[in-house]
């Protein structure tokens, strides 16, 4: 099986996107540096919008995730619910 990661900005945004999807994905390794939050996981990682407005309190789209992401690794399959990273076999 192959991994897959996903890289944040460190900041005030990115701290309850980061808890939601180690809340959803205990396979998941936190990689914490400096200016930079790294997510790898074995197989695939599952960010899912609903476990992040639980977080924040608000309406949540999975398009914000742009906005501080730095790169991810992997095979992308999006929708309005999820943001998933996997390696197509």
């Amino acid at each position: 099986m192959s991994k897959v990661f996903i890289a944040f900005q460190t900041n005030e945004d990115t701290r309850p996107i980061i808890e939601a999807i180690l809340a959803d994905n205990p396979h998941a390794v936190l990689d914490e540096q400096p200016a930079m939050v790294k997510i790898d996981a074995e197989g695939e990682l599952v960010i899912k919008r609903e476990s992040i407005e639980e977080l924040i309190g608000r309406d949540f789209d999975l398009q914000e995730l742009q906005v501080n992401l730095i790169t991810i690794s992997g095979h992308l399959d999006e929708d309005d619910d999820q943001f998933k990273l996997s390696w197509l076999n």
